[in-house]
């Protein structure tokens, strides 16, 4: 049975002094009741840790009149007496009603919890709404806290009460009904209000692998409930468990099909935790979380030391793992609330947004009140979350995939999954198609899902889009957005001219300088607002006060839109439709977005300067009249012009558009510089005066043909071509520094040699690639060596690859991108970069290794991936010369 009593609240929580005053309190209050005659036949167990004690008449009233449920108490009735907006949880524990025992104290000092087994009067068994306290969540410590039975009680004690057989089992609570306030809690989405319909035993046996998988009886919640947090986590567990994509994407695909169908509201929310997101990039909210905060919380929660927990994070080297283990040796009383999905990614959104000198405090207290309540693995993929590292192997395009199918084989749109109906054609699509036409329908579903994301990466967008309409209508939801950062095309890589012709051959391109800067997205919105955003759509318009007050609002002052233009966005179809191309501005740009380089730039001297200028100035919250490092844009695409999306023009329509409407600022906003040819010569030639001019090299684009700009692609549409010392490797590579290696010698006293890695996004692992220790200056090695001190780590990452026999003095953590340059690629015994690619059991390396500049544009998820080293490796012009010439790859999203 469960009961609720209500105990007037304490502001502060008594410490363990005054709890063991309140329990011996109880005690005596107990033993003198029995002048009131009722008979003992109920075992309780009472928690005396945030309340003050009840005044002994109330209580002593509450006992005598139990027997009597006609003339109940006027203090306190067995269950209506309880103030409802301060109600606790009692676990009352059925007990023999022959028992006579006496009554037992526990008073455990590692936790502050008392408990207290007393006898009780059997009572009615009423049903109750639990109701949650508004002041404080249902997961705050202190409403928690007393729910856990203390892991350190006296053995003996515990062995007393089961020799005395006082306690013989818990009884299963009643359903009841359950208010849930996650959902209210997220703007323009309904309360959600749920029944406890199923045990919860059942989301145990959640197993989204199962064969022939239906999404309404083998989920383990019902219709319009919040989704269980552990049905998430043992969909995480079955993921981490295979590496097989296929299956990956077939449990993923079960798990979204149930979600949509059962709990469309948790959709989004399940997309962000798979993805260890909180929402899109571009809106800043970031989890990565601490170490020591983690291990504080964790201690906090299971009375644990942090000396203890450090000890055991180095023997398992996985923060979630020993959340888990430690976290499942805490026995409960009682059952604390379930989590579910929309109160887990409530609280990891309160945690993100936390922030001054006492953030530390809230976010351990925080932290702590969600693992008191986690079940089974629930605590290691919570903790993992909160690091920022999942580490499961779930990639972007593996998620929109799944995403896609599920949307297809349980078309949360239909008009039955909107009433309710668990009809068969809503619980499995592909009934009555043959293998092809369900193929097909399957591809084109998953493709509208990706495109849709890449137009408008926004996971609320898209979810609300598929519940509306399903793939087909996704169109009308998703689509370019001033304010919403797109992600860029990227370039292939390519050897040499001789590899552009032979590419090109027979289309027209054009060749353009690539600028050494960092990219930006520029957005100017209809409202005024101007953003820049990084090439991982982050928002960096803090850190271009310059561009953004100042060289913008110049720019859109002085742009013209001529009739010419103004045709062609009304659904013209070339640029000579138009008989005056010099015909006066009838329109100025209300909106727009620019795709664009940005350089440091030298006003003076009227030059580019490296890119480590560039990388000098704060990443944000930059004031204008602080900026010391000069920039010019160098803008070289159109996307988005007054309400018109241009991505689907060609290159040459779009390139022209950017010319007629804006006017250049020499020195600040300047077209970046091209040449029209497919001369041999004047193509080398160019990229000389590229090279002179202090950039990287060119951009070879096709101009009509295929040149469309194909969002969050790598296309072999755009090629990169770099002037370079070694011609066996056509692009430098970016690698993430994981090791170092005491110096000797001149070196004596820092790191003399470091441990590189590539990035294995479908693994979500780093593989070593090679050992480096050339290119660096003195300067350098000292930099390096004062920058990793404070990144090392006791032993290597869980999910770093590598050969026990090259192992460095110094693991560090993954934090720095470093521009690599090589002689060429061999494969490797000693490394596991894009190991089984190339051959089934060694990795590819770098011969000679030449360090560049470190990349502070990067993300260590953003270096050079397994995939493309293997591109790399086969490009080789021997590799070629062995096999022949390779077909052309597809493009690929990124």
């Amino acid at each position: 049975m469960n009961w609720i009593f209500s105990f007037q609240r304490i502001k502060s929580i008594p410490n363990s002094t005054l709890l063991l005053v309140q329990c011996h309190l109880f005690l005596s209050i107990l033993r003198r009741s029995c002048k009131y005659n009722f008979k003992p036949t109920v075992t309780g167990a009472i928690f005396a840790c945030t309340h003050k004690s009840m005044p002994q008449k109330s209580l002593l009233s509450f006992f005598s009149n139990a027997n009597n449920p006609k003339k109940p108490s006027p203090e306190v009735s067995p269950i209506k007496g309880a103030s409802v907006s301060k109600r606790r949880r009692l676990t009352i524990l059925e007990s023999d009603e022959s028992s006579n025992e006496a009554c037992h104290l526990s008073s455990p000092s590692c936790d502050q919890t008392a408990e207290i087994a007393v006898k009780l009067p059997k009572l009615e068994q009423t049903t109750s709404t639990v109701m949650s306290d508004k002041e404080n969540s249902i997961y705050s410590v202190s409403e928690l806290k007393p729910s856990i039975a203390a892991t350190s009680t006296s053995s003996k004690k515990s062995s007393e009460l089961k020799k005395n057989s006082a306690v013989k089992k818990i009884a299963k609570p009643p359903p009841m009904k359950v208010e849930s306030e996650s959902a209210s809690e997220i703007p323009g989405k309904p309360k959600i209000e749920y029944c406890a319909e199923q045990p919860l035993t059942d989301v145990s046996n959640y197993d989204p692998s199962k064969e022939h998988y239906n999404p309404v009886t083998d989920a383990c919640w019902s219709r319009n409930s919040s989704v269980p947090y552990l049905a998430l986590a043992r969909t995480f567990d079955f993921i981490e468990k295979i590496t097989g994509r296929l299956k990956i994407i077939e449990m993923l695909c079960n798990f979204f099909r149930s979600v949509g169908l059962l709990s469309p509201s948790d959709l989004s929310n399940c997309i962000h935790m798979c993805l260890n997101q909180l929402g899109p990039a571009y809106e800043g909210s970031e989890l990565g979380v601490g170490e020591t905060i983690l291990l504080k919380a964790l201690g906090a929660t299971t009375g644990v030391g942090l000396e203890h927990l450090k000890a055991a994070l180095k023997r398992q080297g996985d923060i979630g793992k020993v959340a888990e283990t430690i976290r499942s040796r805490q026995k409960t009383m009682f059952t604390p609330k379930p989590l579910t999905v929309s109160v887990v990614f409530a609280k990891l959104n309160e945690v993100a947004a936390m922030s001054g000198n006492a953030s530390q405090a809230k976010k351990i207290e925080r932290i702590s009140s969600l693992l008191v309540a986690c079940r089974e693995c629930e605590a290691k993929y919570l903790i993992r979350s909160l690091s920022g590292k999942l580490r499961i192997g779930l990639a972007e395009q593996t998620v929109l995939t799944a995403l896609g199918q599920a949307a297809c084989y349980t078309p949360f749109h239909s008009a039955a999954a909107v009433k309710g109906c668990s009809s068969s054609g809503l619980l499995d699509a592909s009934a009555g198609l043959s293998l092809e036409q369900w193929k097909a329908r399957v591809e084109s579903a998953v493709a509208n899902v990706k495109k849709a994301y890449c137009v408008c990466p926004n996971y609320d967008k898209l979810v609300a889009g598929l519940l509306s309409d399903g793939p087909d209508g996704l169109h009308h939801h998703c689509y370019i957005t001033p304010g919403i950062p797109l992600k860029p095309m990227l370039a292939h890589p390519t050897r040499g001219v001789t590899d552009v012709l032979k590419r090109f051959d027979e289309c027209d391109f054009t060749c353009e300088y690539k600028y050494d800067g960092e990219r930006a997205q520029i957005h100017v919105l209809s409202t005024g607002v101007i953003h820049v955003y990084s090439r991982n759509q982050e928002d960096n318009t803090t850190k271009y006060p310059d561009i953004v007050n100042s060289l913008m609002p110049r720019v859109i002052s002085s742009s013209k839109l001529n009739l010419r233009i103004q045709k062609l966005l009304e659904g013209g179809t070339n640029l000579s439709e138009s008989t005056d191309p010099d015909a006066v501005s009838c329109a100025s740009v209300e909106s727009c977005i620019l795709d664009s380089e940005v350089v440091a730039w030298d006003r003076q001297a009227g030059q580019i300067l490296p890119f480590q200028v560039l990388s000098t100035r704060k990443r944000k919250d930059v004031e204008e009249a602080a900026v010391k490092v000069q920039i010019c844009v160098f803008p070289f695409d159109l996307l988005y012009l007054n309400g018109v999306s241009l991505i689907e023009k060609p290159l040459r329509v779009r390139r022209q558009i950017l010319r007629d409407t804006f006017s250049q600022l020499t020195g600040e906003f300047m077209f970046a510089t091209s040449l029209d040819s497919s001369d041999t010569d004047e193509i080398a030639a160019f990229l000389d005066e590229s090279i002179k001019g202090n950039c990287e090299g060119l951009m070879v684009k096709t101009l009509d043909r295929n040149s469309t700009y194909e969002i969050a692609k790598r296309s072999h549409n755009w090629l990169k071509l770099k002037k370079d010392y070694l011609d066996n490797v056509g692009d430098t590579l970016d690698l993430v520094v994981i090791g170092g290696f005491h110096g000797t010698g001149k070196r004596a006293g820092r790191y003399g040699g470091f441990l590189l890695a590539c990035y294995d996004a479908d693994g979500e692992e780093y593989q070593t690639i090679c050992k480096i220790g050339t290119g660096m200056k003195d300067e350098d090695l000292a930099s390096f060596s004062d920058f990793f001190k404070n990144h090392v780590i006791e032993q290597a990452k869980p999910y770093y690859q590598y050969d026990p026999a090259l192992v460095p003095d110094h693991w560090f953590e993954p934090v720095q991108v470093w521009e690599v340059k090589a002689a060429d690629l061999s494969i490797s015994p000693a490394h596991k970069a894009a190991a089984g690619l190339a051959d089934p059991e060694k990795g590819i390396s770098l011969r000679f290794p030449r360090f560049l500049r470190i990349r502070d544009d990067k993300k260590p998820e953003d270096a050079t991936s397994a995939q493309e080293i293997y591109e790399f490796y086969k490009s080789q012009e021997q590799i070629k010369n062995q096999e022949g010439t390779p077909a052309a790859n597809e493009d690929e999203l990124y």
